[in-house]
């Protein structure tokens, strides 16, 4: 056992008869690390871009509400009558009238 573990340590299994085998193996588990690598990095920045949209999505949710609230404010009836009367515009004092339109029926 002591000598197995020296020939591994000096790399004698690198450079024996049968030493294909194991080269194989070494070049086919750096690949597989290679794959993993890249696959970490990528997942990585998957979740960067994830965080950075979800701060987006908050960031245009308030300016939503921002803008739905100035929106409201400004279709408020005095803020209306505010805006008109520096224009010289009132508010009528008198109630509209309701217009009916009768139709009648032409007879042959």
């Amino acid at each position: 056992m002591k000598e197995g573990f020296y020939n591994i340590i000096k790399g004698k299994f690198l450079v024996s008869d049968d030493a294909l085998k194991n080269w194989r193996f070494i070049i086919f588990l750096s690949v597989l690390a290679l794959i993993m690598i890249s696959s970490s990095h990528s997942a990585d920045k998957k979740v960067h871009q994830i965080s950075r949209l979800h701060g987006q999505v908050k960031e245009l949710k308030s300016e939503y509400v921002d803008v739905r609230m100035q929106l409201m404010q400004s279709r408020m009836e005095s803020k209306i009558i505010a805006a008109m009367s520096g224009r010289g515009l009132q508010p009528s004092t008198n109630p509209p009238k309701r217009i009916r339109i009768i139709e009648e029926e032409e007879t042959k």
